[in-house]
């Protein structure tokens, strides 16, 4: 079996476990005890933070060596301003469809409110302001120590372009970084050949702690998300890839693999160098780019949080019975997509900005406990879509910047065979 085969049959082996452990599970709670709350739980978690040990030191790394890949600093910039650019529209352009058909389908109308929902207590959202100015390190250290991703990406492209214009004398520290990141690729490439059995492990346990019952009441906002998401990552990012001269078809066909991880991790940074991956060696984008553009996107392009976000709004002021005037949708839209900038790309990363867009038009930020029930499945759509979301943006930028082989990207035989040809590569190197 391939890569992506293996991962995806580890995640449908899990979730019929999962359903099976949480029908039948609390008639023996000792099952229960020693694998939900057990070996799943143990063997989830510390597959997760091995893919969290390995986000800091690829993001800094690639991101050094990316910004020296492209060489000429008015490259570097006229790269960062379109795939800025791009992931800024696509995040607009998610939340206006978000809101768009959550006011069409009415999420939430006829919703029953019970007191058990709404005792939830957000942590409270940042204000923009401070978000803003968070983006500055003040203490690089820190920052990795802490995980604070956007001030990494800060240090790391100020710390890149000085390499690139230190000349001569930064020769030698960016031949290091270039060999730190092989030996990272290295180490990335042990952790992955485990995902298979860490995918099973954490959707058996998603599926065994929530159940399938929790679909009944908020079956509306569910079905809704899921809709707009799909709606999104097939009619949108096609879109802007056809207008691009690229074929969607092949695109989608080809992001497999960190589909499939990133929908059974959710966390886009922990898909990062399976992405990374992909796009290099099965759509032919030049690393320069790639890794340049795919640790932003993984902090900064959260569309699915940002259609999560629209939602939600509309959902929670359906039940609470509060009418959003063309102003407040304006301001779900502002906000929704500079929020999703500073979102964390960890699980629920999401929830805790939603708090912040609530409290923009008036909503009361205790109609988060309404829909936290089903958010960690959802989360795992979310970061399906934010992933296609670099991967789109990625081509397309390599594409206009000429650093994308049309030959791996349309070659047939990469779709006829759906090995991650990044396994078999790196390990022959």
């Amino acid at each position: 079996m391939s890569f992506t085969q293996r991962v995806l049959f580890s995640m449908f082996a899990g979730v019929l476990v999962g359903i099976a452990l949480n029908i039948f599970g609390p008639a023996i709670p000792r099952i229960n005890e020693f694998l939900v709350e057990g070996l799943f739980y143990v063997v989830g978690a510390a597959f997760i933070a091995l893919l969290k040990l390995m986000v800091v030191p690829l993001v800094l790394v690639s991101l050094v060596c990316g910004v020296n890949a492209m060489g000429d600093v008015r490259t570097i910039g006229r790269v960062g301003a379109k795939t800025f650019g791009l992931y800024l529209v696509t995040t607009a352009m998610a939340i206006v469809l978000a809101l768009s058909l959550a006011q069409f389908l009415s999420p939430g109308a006829g919703f029953v409110l019970t007191g058990g929902l709404t005792e939830y207590i957000p942590r409270a959202a940042p204000p923009l302001t401070e978000t803003i100015i968070n983006i500055f390190p003040e203490n690089p250290v820190q920052a990795m120590a802490d995980g604070q991703m956007l001030q990494i990406i800060v240090f790391a492209l100020l710390f890149g372009f000085a390499a690139n214009l230190a000349g001569e004398r930064g020769k030698p520290v960016v031949k290091l970084f270039s060999d730190l990141n092989e030996v990272i690729l290295k180490m990335v490439l042990m952790i992955i050949l485990l995902a298979p059995i860490g995918v099973f492990v954490l959707i058996s346990r998603t599926f065994a702690t929530q159940g399938i019952e929790i679909f009944g009441p908020l079956l509306g906002y569910f079905v809704v998300v899921v809709v707009i998401s799909l709606v999104h990552l097939g009619v949108t990012y096609s879109l802007i890839l056809k207008l691009s001269g690229l074929s969607p078809l092949k695109f989608l066909t080809q992001m497999r693999a960190p589909m499939s991880f990133g929908f059974s991790t959710s966390s886009s940074a922990a898909t990062i160098p399976v992405t990374l991956n992909t796009l290099e060696t099965r759509l032919g984008v030049k690393n320069s780019v790639a890794s340049f553009t795919v640790p932003l996107g993984a902090t900064i392009n959260m569309d699915g949080t940002a259609i999560m976000h629209g939602v939600a709004t509309v959902f929670i002021a359906n039940v609470y019975g509060v009418d959003l005037m063309l102003g407040d949708y304006l301001t779900v839209v502002l906000m929704a997509t500079l929020a999703s900038i500073g979102t964390a790309a960890v699980p629920h990363g999401g929830l805790i900005m939603l708090a912040m867009v609530l409290g923009q038009v008036g909503l009361p930020v205790e109609g988060i406990a309404l829909i936290i029930g089903v958010d960690r499945l959802l989360a795992m759509l979310r970061t399906l879509v934010n992933i296609v979301g670099d991967g789109a943006v990625t081509c397309i930028v390599a594409r206009s910047e000429g650093a994308l082989d049309l030959e791996v990207f349309n070659d047939p035989a990469t779709i006829l065979d759906p090995s991650l040809r990044s396994v078999t590569s790196k390990a022959d190197a």
